[in-house]
């Protein structure tokens, strides 16, 4: 099957082609804009000789489209173009799910996520308990310093009180576990696909440290009254440990196909030609019209 067809490039008088002229004006006026802007902050001859190039280059600019606009005749070569193909069927591009155009091809439900955060909060308490009975005889000293942030006596508080129980603070510290817990779980399963490679290590780890580095050079402006009885060490340890069991968790469900890798369309349900095989005249499948070929 072949075709000759006739290029065409607008209309043609004789052997040339009629277009604008090319002019050097619309450069000048640009550069003299720059020149103008640039001396506000450095010299004012600078905005001086900006303001002379724009001037000129408008005139200019002006002269070459106003009254009648400046053109040329550039001549041209007309060739024909001979197509030519051996193909009987139009190809259609076949969808596999190896295709795909971002990753991650499955990710993780999101009860997954919620499931791995919770898990994490509660492994997170037991080095933060041990820390506040080693340290100052109490348990509840992490869960304080975690609840009593919010409270409004919190800048006057004293040892004995933070080591001390509270009721108030406890229910603080477990609505701010909870909604933090989730909402870093969520993340996580979001994320942890996106890993190949030890995911384990680089968000149970390295994520872990990356955060508490960024707490620990913002809490000193964000509460610094806290920060003072925070202790980082044993804060990075809870969070490791939070890291580690919510990467477990969420690693152990079971993943779910994404359609991120199909085209938008495909996902819209929309039947596009080229992009979806539905037609009955799209042809016999690939591996078919090669054996055909063949004999």
């Amino acid at each position: 099957m072949s075709e000759t067809v006739q290029q065409k490039s607008g209309p043609v008088h004789g052997q040339t082609i009629h277009l604008p002229a090319p002019t050097h004006w619309p450069i000048i006026l640009a550069f003299g804009c720059t020149l103008a802007a640039g001396g506000l902050v450095m010299n004012l001859g600078i905005s001086i000789l900006g303001a002379v190039l724009m001037i000129a280059g408008c005139i200019g600019w002006f002269r070459q489209v106003l009254p009648h606009e400046a053109h040329e005749d550039v001549p041209v070569v007309v060739q024909p173009i001979t197509i030519a193909t051996r193909r009987r069927v139009v190809e259609r591009i076949q969808i596999h799910p190896e295709h795909r155009a971002h990753l991650p091809v499955e990710s993780y439900p999101v009860v997954s996520g919620i499931k791995g955060g919770i898990a994490g909060g509660v492994a997170m308490v037991i080095p933060a308990v041990i820390y506040g009975q080693i340290a100052h005889g109490s348990i509840w000293w992490a869960v304080n310093l975690l609840g009593g942030a919010g409270v409004a006596h919190w800048s006057h508080v004293t040892d004995a009180q933070i080591a001390a129980f509270h009721g108030d603070w406890l229910g603080i510290a477990i609505v701010i576990q909870a909604i933090v817990c989730s909402l870093v779980g969520l993340l996580y399963g979001a994320m942890l696909p996106m890993l190949p490679r030890h995911p384990i290590l680089l968000g149970g780890v390295l994520a872990p440290l990356a955060w508490t580095g960024l707490l620990y050079s913002a809490m000193g402006i964000i509460n610094p009254a806290l920060n003072a009885h925070i202790a980082w060490g044993w804060f990075v340890a809870s969070q490791i440990v939070f890291g580690v069991v919510a990467g477990l968790v969420v690693a152990r469900q079971e993943k779910i196909r994404t359609s991120r890798g199909l085209p938008f369309v495909a996902r819209m349900g929309i039947e596009a030609p080229g992009l979806i095989e539905s037609n009955l005249d799209a042809g016999p499948p690939r591996s078919t019209r090669q054996n055909e070929e063949k004999h």
